[in-house]
């Protein structure tokens, strides 16, 4: 299954400039997932990391590998309409720096299951050259409504006259 910018809209609840996910190449759902991003250097971060030397931080490269992983969980059936949250990292290594004009592909398999538990192991390459590589763990739950935006009234209680 191969999925645009679009589609992942429909499955990951990010947005620009934090959906990091530009496109889903191949896609086992449950299983795996294998994503694009072309680095931009007119994406927010390279105004401040580093003004001169621009490097993608290495902690964006680990929340778009785990929405790689988002997508092959929330891919599957069961998990249609739900939420994934990044449930921690580990074995992180950063192997070579990532500048704007890199195309980063992205690999995340899922290794394991313990309820709505998931761990995953994701590779970052950059022209065939291994970038990154992470242990992942996610949390699947239930999306809640929409909150409510509109103010709520406040009641004032008048001081009482003497």
């Amino acid at each position: 299954m191969q999925l645009n910018a679009d589609e992942i809209k429909t499955i990951l609840p990010h947005r620009y400039p934090f959906l990091l996910v530009d496109r889903i190449t191949d896609c086992d759902p449950g299983k795996y997932a294998d994503g694009r991003k072309c680095v931009s250097v007119n994406e927010m971060q390279f105004c401040g990391h580093f003004p001169g030397q621009a490097v993608m931080p290495g902690v964006l490269v680990l929340e778009a590998l785990a929405q790689t992983g988002a997508v092959a969980l929330l891919t599957e059936e069961e998990n249609k309409g739900k939420l994934v949250f990044f449930g921690g990292v580990r074995q992180a290594r950063f192997r070579r720096p990532i500048i704007p004009g890199d195309v980063i592909e992205m690999h995340c398999e899922i290794i394991g299951r313990k309820g709505p538990i998931g761990f995953g192991k994701a590779v970052a390459t950059v022209e065939g050259k291994t970038a990154v590589t992470a242990e992942l763990s996610f949390a699947i739950t239930d999306r809640k409504s929409p909150v409510q935006t509109e103010p709520q009234k406040t009641q004032v209680q008048e001081k009482p006259q003497d």
